[in-house]
């Protein structure tokens, strides 16, 4: 099977209704890494039900379609694909429970040539279905590594956001869990290339990788440490390139900086000296 343009760009994914509770934003909580100090006072609201905080970077589980381009007849070697970026606008904090839907549409396909892969960027906006009010617009970019030449128009894909040229403002070192991505993909992304080591080698990787919303999630940790004093409600968007794997168990170096309300980041594999996320920019509350 091949990528058909003009079929892809057309599919239809229906709307996806979820309701979530605490217990899911604390699962997801635990599975970017906080709560690896039981007794940290500021990491804990996020794990533990008293007086319950919702990490802003949870938006992009939220109303999600799941594992679509494997779901559906999208012509896209699904074992081989990876999350090449992802962008969040919250419209409102995120609360701690709610029944939500979420549509998502195909925005753009792009042919990067035989042999180069292709892209495909797409939407979701995600309502509160109560009220009808949005909540959040999440994008992604996902990056078909074996799909490149299928015959789309040529078209060029959007520029990254720069980083500065200075040195770091501020840096962050987290750590992660060897089980990590065992645990985030409880949270809804089921794509075994991050829990079956045969699929992972498959993909050619020599063991599975971490999810790359679960790094986004751990630079999203270090923003709200080192710039918003663990208050969820200050980090109003976030976005990044995934640039390398990651191993669980592997350290993240964020590295942020900071001009007004706008913070750049890019976030390295302590281990092997490698830029997992790349192209970071959130905008925080002063």
């Amino acid at each position: 099977m091949t990528i058909v343009y003009e079929k892809l760009l057309a599919l239809k994914v229906p709307p996806v209704e979820q309701t979530y509770g605490p217990k899911d934003c604390m699962l997801y909580a635990l599975g970017v890494g906080f709560g690896h100090d039981p007794t940290n006072e500021d990491e804990l609201p996020f794990v533990y039900e008293k007086n319950l905080k919702v990490l802003p970077t949870m938006a992009a589980l939220l109303g999600s379609p799941g594992f679509w381009l494997r779901d559906y007849d999208t012509g896209v070697d699904w074992v081989r694909l990876v999350n090449g970026e992802q962008g969040i606008t919250l419209h409102r904090p995120l609360a701690g429970h709610g029944t939500v839907i979420g549509r998502l549409r195909i925005l753009e396909v792009i042919d990067k040539g035989p042999g180069k892969g292709a892209l495909i960027l797409s939407e979701r906006e995600v309502f509160d279905k109560a009220s009808g009010v949005a909540i959040a617009t999440v994008t992604q970019t996902t990056f078909c590594r074996a799909d490149g030449g299928f015959g789309g128009p040529a078209r060029r894909a959007p520029q990254p956001h720069p980083i500065p040229t200075r040195a770091p403002d501020m840096v962050c070192d987290l750590g992660t869990r060897p089980e990590s991505s065992l645990i985030y993909r409880l949270c809804g992304d089921h794509n075994p290339l991050h829990a079956e080591p045969a699929v992972a080698r498959a993909a050619g990787y020599p063991r599975p990788i971490t999810h790359g919303l679960a790094n986004m999630g751990v630079a999203g940790h270090a923003i709200l440490r080192t710039f918003c004093g663990y208050d969820p409600s200050r980090i109003t968007s976030i976005a990044c390139r995934f640039t390398a794997p990651m191993f669980p168990g592997e350290t993240l170096r964020t590295e942020m900086w900071r001009d007004g309300n706008v913070v750049s980041f890019r976030a390295r594999v302590v281990e092997r000296d490698v830029i997992a996320v790349n192209h970071g920019r959130a905008e925080v509350l002063l």
